[in-house]
C-alpha cells in the first residue's frame, strides 16, 4: 500500500483530513487563497518540525533541493519563504490547535492502557508551565520583564503517555495559577501541580469539581491538626494527619479538612509536605503520585530540545501560536505512529529517524523498525572520494 510513497506523506495519513477541512471552514482559513492553502503551510511547518529546519529560508532551500519529490509529499508547488512567513501571520492559529486536539484524542484512546507508576485506575494529570524567553524588541506584545519578552505554556499532561491535553499560551506576565481559572476539571480525576499552584479559592473549585488534587504545602501554611494516622516511618512516612486551614482568609475560601502528609525522601533526604483533598489514597501512593510530576517537566525538556519551539519564524502572536501548536502536533504524530505500528523505540528515536528519511520511498514500519540495516544497505550517491587509497 506504501509502495512509491514518501516517509513524509505516510507520516500525513495519521492527520484526520475531514478533521482538518472542517476546521479551515470554521475559521475561513483558505478565504481568497488561490494556491498556498492551509494544508499546504501544515506540511510545511510540520516538514519544519520534523527535520530540524532553523528558519524559513533552511524550510525553502531544503523542500526546494528535490523539486521533484514535492508532488508525491502532498505539496502542489515549491514553497517560498515570503508565502509561509505570509501565510503564519494570517491564518488563524486556532485550526491548528483544533487539528492537535483531534490528534491527542486519537494518541489517548491508544495510550489508555499505558501502565503508571502507581496501581490506580483513575487518570492522573501533571500541571505545569514553561517559559520561552523571546526578544523585546522583535516581541513587544510578550513583554516580561523590563528588558525582556516571553511567551509562557501552561501544560496539563496525561501521565499515560505522556500526552498533552490542555495548553494555554500566554505572556510572561500571568502567574501559573490563572490557569485553574480556565481549566475545566474531571470528576474523579487527580491533578498533580506544585505549591506555585496554591489558591484555596481555586482548589475549592476543584473540590466542588469532585476532583482530587495533590500538592505540596507551603511553610507558611496556618492550620490545626484534627487527626493523625499511623505511619510506618520506615518507609519515609513522617506524619498522616487531617487538618483544618485556620488562616483569615484560607478557612473561608476552603472550609473542608485537607490531608498534609510529611514525607522523608530516602534518596535526596529531603522532607517534603503535601496537601491533597483524597483520604482515601495510601499515604505512600500520595508521594509517588507527587514524585511523577516530574514527567511535566521531561516533557517540557523535550520538546525543547527537539522540537522548533524556542526560535520562531515569525513575530506576531498568531505566527507563534501557530508554530508552537504544529510542534505539538509533531510531537503527538510521533506518539500515535509509535503505538499503531507497535514499535518498541522511544520518541526520540522515532523523531530522528524521520528527520533523516522525509523524501525516501520506503515502507514507514520498515524504516522504524529496521532502520540501522536501511541505512548500511542505502547506496551513497553523489559521495566524493576524501582519500585515494
Amino acid at each position: 500500500m506504501n509502495e512509491g510513497r514518501t516517509v513524509f506523506s505516510q507520516v500525513m495519513d495519521v492527520v484526520p483530513r475531514h478533521t482538518f477541512r472542517r476546521r479551515v471552514q470554521r475559521y475561513r482559513g483558505d478565504y481568497g487563497v488561490r494556491r498556498f492553502t492551509c494544508w499546504q503551510q501544515f506540511l510545511a511547518m510540520l516538514f519544519a518540525q520534523l527535520t530540524y529546519r532553523e528558519s524559513l529560508r533552511d524550510i525553502e532551500a531544503c523542500l526546494g533541493a528535490a523539486p521533484e519529490r514535492l508532488y508525491h509529499m502532498g505539496f502542489t508547488g515549491p514553497v517560498s519563504r515570503s508565502t509561509l512567513a505570509d501565510a503564519n501571520e494570517q491564518r488563524d492559529w486556532r485550526i491548528y490547535a483544533d487539528v492537535a486536539q483531534a490528534l491527542i484524542a486519537e494518541a489517548r484512546q491508544l495510550y489508555a492502557d499505558e501502565p503508571l507508576d502507581v496501581e490506580l485506575d483513575r487518570t492522573v494529570y501533571a500541571l505545569d508551565s514553561s517559559t520561552i524567553d523571546l526578544t523585546l524588541s522583535l516581541f513587544p506584545w510578550a513583554s516580561f520583564r523590563e528588558t525582556k519578552a516571553a511567551v509562557k505554556l501552561h501544560t496539563l499532561l496525561d501521565l499515560r503517555g505522556n500526552i498533552p491535553v490542555f495548553i494555554w499560551i500566554t505572556d510572561g506576565k500571568p502567574h501559573d495559577v490563572r490557569v485553574l481559572d480556565v481549566l475545566v476539571p474531571e470528576p474523579g480525576s487527580i491533578y498533580v501541580f506544585d505549591r506555585g499552584y496554591i489558591d484555596f479559592e481555586r482548589l475549592w473549585r476543584l473540590q466542588q469539581a469532585r476532583a482530587v488534587f495533590v500538592t505540596r504545602a507551603k511553610k507558611n501554611l496556618s492550620f490545626r491538626r484534627r487527626s493523625s494516622s499511623p505511619c510506618d516511618r520506615t518507609t519515609g512516612l513522617v506524619c498522616d494527619q487531617t487538618i483544618v486551614l485556620t488562616g483569615k482568609t484560607t478557612r473561608e475560601h476552603y472550609p473542608l479538612p485537607l490531608r498534609r502528609i510529611r514525607y522523608r525522601d530516602p534518596e535526596s533526604n529531603k522532607t517534603l509536605v503535601f496537601l491533597t483533598n483524597d483520604f482515601a489514597l495510601p499515604a505512600l501512593t500520595i508521594a509517588a503520585l507527587y514524585r511523577n510530576r516530574w514527567q511535566v517537566e521531561l516533557f517540557f525538556k523535550w520538546i525543547k530540545q527537539h522540537l522548533r519551539i524556542k526560535a520562531f519564524y515569525g513575530t506576531s502572536p498568531n505566527a507563534v501560536k501557530t508554530q508552537i501548536w504544529i510542534a505539538i502536533s509533531a510531537y503527538v504524530l510521533v506518539a500515535i505512529l509509535r503505538k499503531r505500528l507497535n514499535i518498541d523505540r522511544d520518541l526520540y528515536t522515532i523523531l530522528q529517524i524521520l528527520s533523516v528519511y522525509p523524501f525516501e520511498k520506503v515502507p514507514l514500519f520498515q524504516l522504524l523498525t529496521a532502520a540501522p540495516d536501511l541505512i548500511d544497505a542505502r547506496p551513497l550517491r553523489n559521495q566524493l572520494t576524501l582519500f585515494d587509497l
